[in-house]
């Protein structure tokens, strides 16, 4: 009986009572055990300290260990937060001057706050991916001989990256805590969209500083031609994803704009690469007319997602 208890991941002691072992708490942890089994792990630890000791040990080394150290961290954060503020209230009311923390620390905290709202927009492959371009674009036209090409080619690209900034920065497959933010007060739109501007303000002034940067030539466009579609792709990703989720809505609208922009410009063989790209932003980008139109394409798409708030708050939660 024992020995069929311990294979199941048991153990049971003298007088007939099972107990959790460290097999059947590690497979707990991971999520392989059957419901049944788990319902019967999850009652007997309530009342048995050592299962729970065991249990518990099971989760800090296993696969979720650096999930509950961020969720540990975000506790004590919140919860330093909170005895800071019952201590001011409390000192006003007794008539003594608050004990505020010092200004750097208040600074560092509110900072470390915004950095971790803004979670994988400003610390993921995104952002390593954003300055390769930028970086590549600069190389293309000062080390590589190809000044002309490289400033067409970078704006054929940027619209792109905040769309794919966007999909790599929310959801459940970016985000270990995307399940607890996502039920906070927090989370849904507020935090897609404190997301969306951390994408837009690493992007923005980046690629629209290389884009200066990179010599121009006649018939190429400025390097601000870009910021308007971009724009109104990125507001297009959310208004979209507010049906499918932000990866589906991001592969399509980001996939169309390189299609239009590419795909043209190959049947141009008589022409060079600058005359091919600069054609095809023609077409889309250039004319005051065309960046009215995604100024107007932004506006339509943020209202959208305005009406469609409330959407955010049970999508891609799997």
């Amino acid at each position: 009986m024992n020995g069929g208890q311990e294979q199941h991941g048991q153990r049971s002691d003298h007088g007939g009572t099972w107990h959790v072992s460290g097999a059947l708490a590690a497979r707990y942890v991971d999520g392989g055990v059957l419901d049944a089994e788990a319902w019967s792990v999850e009652k007997h630890v309530e009342g048995c300290p050592g299962c729970a000791a065991r249990v518990s040990a099971a989760a800090r080394e296993g696969s979720a260990a650096a999930l509950l150290a961020d969720v540990r961290a975000e506790l004590l954060s919140t919860a330093l937060a909170e005895a800071g503020t019952r201590t001011e209230v409390h000192d006003a009311e007794a008539g003594r001057a608050p004990q505020r923390l010092p200004q750097p620390l208040r600074g560092a905290r509110a900072t470390t706050r915004i950095l971790w709202a803004a979670g994988p927009a400003v610390r993921g492959s995104w952002l390593v991916g954003v300055v390769l371009v930028a970086v590549a674009a600069l190389v293309l036209a000062h080390g590589a001989g190809l000044a002309t090409q490289a400033r067409p080619l970078l704006l054929v690209l940027a619209p792109a990256l905040p769309v794919i900034g966007v999909a790599l920065s929310y959801g459940p497959r970016s985000d270990p805590l995307h399940e607890i933010t996502v039920a906070t007060g927090s989370g849904g739109l507020r935090l897609l969209l404190t997301r969306t501007v951390a994408v837009l303000v690493v992007s923005v002034p980046l690629l629209t500083a290389v884009g200066a940067l990179l010599p121009s030539a006649p018939g190429v466009p400025g390097a601000a031609t870009w910021l308007l579609p971009a724009l109104a792709l990125t507001t297009a990703t959310l208004a979209l994803g507010s049906f499918t989720g932000c990866r589906p809505a991001a592969a399509v609208l980001g996939g169309a704009w390189l299609a239009a922009a590419f795909l043209p410009s190959l049947s141009y063989r008589s022409d060079g690469v600058t005359d091919r790209l600069s054609l095809s932003l023609s077409r889309y980008a250039t004319d005051p007319a065309q960046q009215a139109g995604w100024a107007v394409a932004a506006l339509l798409c943020a209202a959208l997602v305005a009406v469609r708030r409330s959407s955010f708050d049970h999508l891609e939660r799997t």
